[in-house]
């Protein structure tokens, strides 16, 4: 390459660097939005959560156009590839949490439109904490170009998966002894496995960071040595 074809292929890994945190902010926003929509009924929250999954598509797109054109421009090899091909991976992944927020925002919209039984008490917010801290740990991550809390957050979607189950629990008993409760309880569990989903898309993306620092495939550890230890991989 020439020195101004190289300044050049720097400024746009740096441009797709910065669109991945920028969709990255998006989501989490959406995120948040969708959760204070949930807490207080507030209609507007709901609608915008429901209305930023548009744009978050449409970042999506944006990216994976650039880095479709950078690969066939500049033929990178690689740390500079697998950059590229982490994006592409990590915006899916982001994708996929900006429709999990969007799911929250109308089950929340249905919940609140609902003016029969209260829907049961049960404790999100532990997991909702959990689900963004992991969100913002994978992103921090992939701009430090540091895989250093993937062990953390690996340890925190096991916490995430555990109240996942417990709140499965809690509502399976809700809904058999008043069965009022079936239909808000129904949308609590959408909701809570909507949470947990994100946590794990949050994964992913650490993950995905490994191998953009290290060149490391781990997707597939933990499953490799459950089953080296005889105990049946979760799917």
């Amino acid at each position: 390459m020439t020195e101004h074809t190289l300044k050049q292929f720097d400024i746009d890994l740096d441009r797709i660097r910065r669109g991945v945190l920028q969709m990255g902010g998006m989501v989490e926003a959406q995120f948040t939005k969708a959760l204070e929509g949930l807490r207080s009924g507030d209609m507007a929250s709901i609608e915008a959560a429901i209305e930023a999954d548009k744009s978050v598509n449409l970042e999506q797109i944006r990216l994976d156009d650039a880095c479709t054109h950078i690969i066939a421009k500049h033929q990178p090899t690689a740390r500079d590839l697998r950059l590229l091909l982490t994006v592409i991976k990590t915006v899916s992944d982001l994708e996929r949490v900006g429709d999990e927020a969007k799911k929250i925002a109308k089950a929340a919209r249905r919940l609140h439109a609902n003016d029969t039984t209260s829907p049961p008490k049960v404790g999100l917010s532990h997991a909702t904490q959990l689900a963004l801290e992991m969100l913002r740990s994978a992103l921090d991550g992939f701009a430090r170009g540091d895989a250093g809390e993937i062990d953390a957050i690996r340890l925190k979607d096991t916490e995430v998966d555990s109240d996942f189950k417990g709140i499965t629990r809690q509502l399976i008993t809700y809904m058999v002894e008043d069965p009022r409760t079936i239909t808000s309880s129904l949308e609590l569990l959408f909701i809570a496995k909507a949470i947990e989903r994100i946590g794990d898309h949050a994964l992913n993306i650490a993950e995905h960071v490994v191998y953009m620092v290290s060149g490391e495939d781990v997707r597939f550890t933990k499953a490799q040595a459950s089953g080296m230890n005889g105990t049946e991989a979760r799917p």
